[in-house]
């Protein structure tokens, strides 16, 4: 699982799923990891096992995850900056694919996922100093600091938001490949502008203007477009 200071790429998603999915419940359970990576529970129970049993990269006294079968499952201090130098990894890599080699945003995504478990951290930090220190993605999702500092990130859901004001697409989710080459398309990207007009009860439709124009859109559309005030 662990090889020359290596973590697997098992180990390395796993670490990124756990991270995710805490910033909503801490701590996560077995079966929404499974859930999140469309594995089996008893699948994520094996793992999560072996995970309590490694240790951090950087001392090998400090566990990496804090594991209880019955209680679920809490990345450590250490764990948690595995988990950020790993997101790091992929954000630098997909604004890198973006900018410079010119990739769609639906592709940055899922490329970066394939290459962050293959790169040094040397070619992660040119890439970080040839882009700048970018702070944001171009899907705008905070890229941390090398000592783990993440960008503010305090964004709400379209149909979250107040009708009639102005607001500034700061990020896109970026879990259906789908769906953000939809939102390339429609131009729906971090730095544009909009307002709400109105949004129908019961998850119905959204009425939106940006760009000197209106459309409708989807509940499942905006949930996924986040935005702060412009």
């Amino acid at each position: 699982m662990k090889e020359d200071g290596i973590y697997t790429k098992a180990v390395e998603d796993y670490l990124k799923t756990i991270y995710k999915l805490q910033v909503d419940e801490n701590p996560v359970s077995t079966t929404q990891i499974a859930n999140e990576l469309g594995i089996s529970g008893a699948s994520v129970t094996g793992m999560l096992k072996r995970l309590s049993e490694m240790r951090s990269k950087h001392d090998n006294n400090r566990p990496i995850v804090d594991y209880n079968s019955y209680k679920g499952v809490r990345l450590t201090e250490e764990g948690e900056l595995e988990a950020l130098n790993i997101l790091r990894r992929h954000r630098l890599i997909e604004l890198f694919l973006k900018n410079s080699l010119g990739f769609s945003l639906a592709k940055v995504h899922e490329e970066s996922c394939n290459l962050e478990h293959c790169v040094s951290d040397e070619f992660i930090d040119k890439i970080d100093e040839i882009l700048g220190y970018p702070k944001y993605s171009p899907l705008g999702n905070p890229i941390p600091t090398k000592d783990g500092t993440v960008p503010p990130d305090n964004s709400k859901p379209l149909t979250n938001v107040e009708l009639n004001n102005d607001y500034e697409i700061l990020k896109i989710a970026d879990d259906n490949k789908e769906m953000v080459a939809y939102f390339e398309e429609m131009g729906f990207v971090p730095g544009l502008k909009m307002r709400v007009l109105s949004r129908a009860p019961f998850n119905g439709p959204i009425s939106i203007e940006y760009s000197n124009q209106s459309s409708i859109i989807g509940y499942e559309i905006g949930k996924n477009i986040f935005v702060n005030p412009a």
